[in-house]
C-alpha cells in the first residue's frame, strides 16, 4: 500500500492557499482545512506518512486536485530501460516502474517521485534539468515541482 508523505501534504497545503486565499488572513478554505487536520496529526505523532486508507475523503480530494496540477510522468524522453538497464537513466525509475505507471495510483506514483527525487541521480535532476523543466512548464524547485 501506498503512502502519503507530509511533504506532499504540505505543497498541497501552500498550492490550495495560493489558489484559495483567506479572505481575513485567518479563515482557511475548506481544503486547507482538511489537509492541514492530516498535516497536524502527523506532526503530534512524530510520522512522516500515513497509508492511503487511513486520509480522510476530503483530504484526499483535496490532494488529489494538488497532485493534477503536478506532472504525471517524471520520463524526459531518454528511456534507458528500452536499452536493457534495470533503472533508467533519463528519468531515476525502475523498469517496472517504467512499465506499471500507468495502472499505478497517484499516490504510488507518489511515492516513486519522491524517491527519484530524493536520490536525485537521474538526468532529469541534472544533465538534462533545463528539458525536465520545459516538459513541466514550471522552474526547478526542489520537491515541489513534482
Amino acid at each position: 500500500m501506498a503512502h502519503l508523505h507530509i511533504t506532499d501534504i504540505e505543497a498541497a497545503i501552500n498550492w490550495w492557499r495560493e489558489r484559495s486565499p483567506s479572505p481575513d488572513g485567518i479563515t482557511a478554505c475548506a481544503e486547507v482545512r482538511a489537509l492541514a487536520t492530516v498535516y497536524a496529526l502527523l506532526v503530534y505523532y512524530h510520522e512522516s506518512e500515513i497509508a492511503e486508507d487511513a486520509v480522510p475523503p476530503k483530504a484526499l480530494d483535496a490532494w488529489l486536485g494538488w497532485y493534477a496540477s503536478t506532472p504525471d510522468a517524471p520520463c524526459i524522453a531518454i528511456c534507458s530501460t528500452s536499452q536493457g538497464d534495470n533503472v533508467c537513466k533519463g528519468c531515476g525509475r525502475s523498469f517496472e516502474e517504467v512499465q506499471r505507471w500507468p495502472e499505478m495510483t497517484p499516490m504510488q506514483k507518489r511515492v516513486t517521485w519522491r524517491r527519484i527525487t530524493m536520490e536525485g541521480t537521474a538526468w532529469r535532476f541534472n544533465k538534462y534539468a533545463e528539458r525536465a523543466r520545459e516538459g513541466t512548464g514550471k522552474e526547478a524547485r526542489p520537491e515541489a515541482q513534482v
